[in-house]
């Protein structure tokens, strides 16, 4: 497969076809925090887990370190510097592990910070952040650019790795691992403490598992 092709108009990149034993990357959001419960875009404001995403953080850890995980031996991981994603991932058992990696912070969300989208939506009818961005904040560009960074990472390691990050980021990433522009990002919903898993298919990429919430039920 070329590196870029057309499709409806968009052009996607497509990094190098890896084997069906090629790397994964492993996403984990981060767990609930005041901001995130209601509703409120939460980028660089270093917003603290409630009680309830400490509780969701350890059950994501029990699950990673059951089988098939068992803890993920030999897997490397990395974290947003931001306090709610190093602390989950403290939480769930991969702090002594975890490199920082700015690349995985949240959106810049500019003015919009702190704002839910029906009060966005209030002074700018019809409004979406994957169309039409945010004011005085990171461009889609910029974010689709930071997604294709964590993408070819993940895509050039010798093993699986565990990434702990924000919503918006994730589905990023999610979205520039399959090729496709980041408007698919909102097509994905993710919630707090939710454990994704990206990898591929017949030799192309794919979703093994999006959203997976069921250690939560613990």
């Amino acid at each position: 497969m070329t590196e870029c092709a057309m499709m409806e108009g968009f052009r996607l990149w497509f990094p190098p076809e890896r084997s069906s034993m090629a790397p994964r990357i492993l996403l984990a959001r981060h767990g609930q925090t005041e901001w995130s419960l209601s509703g409120k875009h939460t980028g660089r404001t270093d917003v603290p887990l409630l009680d309830e995403g400490r509780r969701g953080a350890k059950l994501l850890g029990e699950r990673l370190h059951r089988a098939p995980f068992d803890g993920l031996p030999g897997v490397e991981v990395r974290t947003s510097p931001l306090s709610r994603a190093r602390e989950t991932c403290e939480l769930a058992g991969f702090g002594d592990r975890a490199q920082t990696w700015d690349t995985l912070m949240e959106f810049h969300y500019g003015a919009y910070e702190g704002m839910t989208p029906a009060e966005i939506q209030a002074i700018r009818p019809g409004w979406l952040i994957w169309r039409d961005g945010v004011p005085e904040g990171e461009t889609l560009a910029e974010v689709s650019a930071r997604a294709d960074e964590v993408v070819a990472w993940a895509r050039e390691a010798d093993r699986d790795v565990l990434v702990f990050a924000h919503g918006h980021i994730l589905r990023s990433i999610g979205a520039r691992w399959l090729g496709l522009p980041l408007a698919f990002a909102s097509r994905i919903r993710l919630n707090p403490t939710s454990l994704s898993v990206l990898g591929w298919a017949y030799g192309e990429p794919a979703i093994e598992s999006w959203n997976d919430m069921g250690h939560l039920a613990g």
